[in-house]
């Protein structure tokens, strides 16, 4: 007769913990999702460029031109002022009642002149002027076409002046293109025509 060996109570569940493979703690566990790039589709952050601040925040902002400069501006401002009311005393100022071809060239002068007179007393207060930049050109050209106009149209009259202004201003000045910047010019001298010389028979230097 055999003896058979005797089994433990809970023997068997002890063997099989033995044997079972035991859990590495070293393995990590499942990774989380990497968060969206900032502007991809779904993503909440700013598209890819785009920037809420300045692009380099340690870059020192323009300085304001200063006071020398900005008597410089007031003193031009005063001397196209002048300018144009020399050019419009010279067409003849009239009067009220009857006003002549300066009349009104002598008022919009007179005010350019006060205006640039009133920014003498603010020339150490002011600090929202812009640094002169390659845009600025743009507005001396004005300035010279405006002059340019003010000198021939005493000479030749206002058509062939006013259609040359709008047409530099609104193809090189306004960047349009070359059929409407032609069509606008002629439309704005035949309106000027219509409404200053037919009338209101406003006596204006003209051709026709």
């Amino acid at each position: 007769m055999s003896a058979r060996p005797v089994e433990r109570p809970g023997g068997g569940e002890d063997a099989a913990a033995a044997t079972a493979p035991a859990e590495d703690a070293s393995v990590p566990g499942p990774r989380p999702a990497a968060p969206a790039p900032a502007g991809a589709l779904g993503g909440a952050g700013p598209a890819p460029g785009a920037t809420d601040g300045p692009a380099d925040p340690d870059e020192p902002a323009a300085a304001p031109m200063g006071p020398v400069a900005n008597a410089a501006v007031a003193l031009v401002v005063m001397a196209l002022g002048g300018a144009g009311i020399a050019g419009s005393w010279s067409l003849g100022v009239g009067t009220p009642a009857e006003p002549s071809a300066g009349t009104w060239p002598l008022l919009i002068s007179a005010a350019i002149t006060v205006l640039g007179a009133a920014l003498l007393p603010q020339l150490r207060s002011t600090r929202d002027t812009e640094v002169f930049s390659a845009a600025s050109w743009r507005v001396v050209a004005a300035l010279a076409t405006m002059v340019a106009f003010v000198a021939v149209v005493g000479v030749i009259g206002f058509e062939i002046p006013s259609a040359l202004l709008a047409l530099v201003w609104l193809r090189f000045l306004g960047g349009e293109s070359w059929r409407l910047s032609a069509i606008a010019s002629v439309a704005i001298v035949a309106a000027f025509y219509v409404v200053f010389v037919g009338l209101l028979a406003v006596p204006i230097p003209h051709l026709f």
